[in-house]
């Protein structure tokens, strides 16, 4: 896996999936391996694009569920082949929706995977239909867990402020155990 500052990649064809990956989280996981496997089936690189600190933690001084070198642990083991890491920081919040774009076009995605409610650029003015008018998008559904709650960081920070410690490992998931069987007990 190779690690890249924002505008240092360039590629001729890739898969892409974009966010914060605060803890790679089984929501996080499956998007990933959606992702790995439509860049597999086409014959391309699989490339996430990831921010440190995730976007909640740097503007909400929220609990980070995973150090920048965990995460990229955690993405190395789901099979990430390039990683861009943008400093998420004033200077990146002011980034204009078609800067990003522009980026990303040097990345040329046959695919980008996203869940439905993403969001990025400056004051998150972007959103799934703006990537739309630009690359092919796929949309994968929240992870839900077996009472049929989304899986989000979000969640397993508020679990873990609470003392619930064993439901947000549960929730994390063990990617050392990953395997085809793993990959498919999941319902999206």
């Amino acid at each position: 896996m190779k690690i890249y500052k924002p505008g240092a990649l360039k590629l001729p064809a890739s898969v892409i999936t974009i966010g914060a990956l605060d803890g790679v989280h089984k929501g996080h996981q499956a998007l990933l391996r959606k992702t790995k496997e439509q860049a597999k089936k086409l014959g391309i690189p699989f490339v996430i694009y990831t921010f440190d600190p995730p976007p909640k933690v740097f503007l909400k001084d929220c609990l980070m569920l995973t150090t920048l070198d965990e995460k990229l642990k955690r993405l190395k083991m789901m099979g990430a082949e390039h990683v861009i890491v943008g400093k998420f920081d004033e200077m990146f919040m002011k980034k204009d929706v078609f800067v990003f774009i522009e980026e990303l076009k040097e990345l040329n995605p046959l695919e980008i995977w996203e869940g439905p409610d993403f969001q990025f650029g400056k004051n998150k003015r972007g959103n799934i239909e703006i990537l739309r008018r630009h690359f092919k998008v796929g949309v994968l559904n929240p992870l839900k867990c077996e009472q049929g709650k989304i899986i989000s960081s979000s969640r397993i920070r508020n679990l873990m402020l609470k003392g619930e410690n064993a439901q947000a490992e549960k929730l994390l998931g063990d990617i050392n155990c990953m395997s085809g069987t793993f990959e498919n007990s999941f319902a999206i």
